[in-house]
């Protein structure tokens, strides 16, 4: 399973998620579960993730994704996989802009980033490395699409991960 797609088991575990949402014994229409099996065996992307944001705000009627929810579980199977263990440069590289993209569109239901949003924060500094400058901008750009808070697992924590990941790896 160490690709990032749509496979049964993803598929699996986002039911799981929603029926905790729901309460209810099946997937609804247009849900989280309806929106991923429309991906089946495709890789996970920022459509895929938007695409699952918007069946979970469908079945929720919140504005944000739920902790721990379908559209979180989608995340983390991007985020998890993005960086082999032992490739954390500590640097914006390719890989670590991606992952922040995938959070923002956790956060906006987009698939595409918002202008001035945490994504194109970090591209500003692509090639650089994690630093307070660039931390403080993504911050920046997280709050102009969350209306002025971070968010747990968002795109500053992605990269404060990765800044920490890079540190450990370093220290061994």
């Amino acid at each position: 399973m160490g690709d990032r797609t749509v496979s049964p088991e993803v598929i699996s575990k986002i039911v799981a998620k929603e029926k905790k949402l729901t309460g209810e014994s099946r997937p609804v229409a247009d849900g989280p579960t309806a929106q991923a099996q429309k991906h089946a065996d495709e890789p996970i992307t920022g459509q895929v993730i938007s695409d699952i944001t918007q069946g979970e705000k469908h079945v929720t009627s919140r504005d944000v994704p739920v902790h721990g929810g379908p559209a979180a579980l989608a995340q983390s199977i991007v985020t998890s996989k993005t960086n082999p263990v032992s490739s954390h440069t500590g640097r914006l590289d390719p890989n670590l802009i991606s992952a922040i993209s995938s959070a923002e569109a956790v956060i906006t239901g987009k698939s595409e980033p918002v202008k001035g949003g945490p994504t194109a924060q970090a591209q500003r500094h692509a090639g650089e490395p994690i630093n307070a400058q660039a931390l403080h901008d993504i911050t920046e750009g997280e709050k102009l699409i969350t209306g002025g808070a971070r968010v747990k697992g968002g795109p500053t924590a992605t990269a404060q991960s990765e800044l920490s990941k890079s540190q450990d790896q370093n220290r061994s």
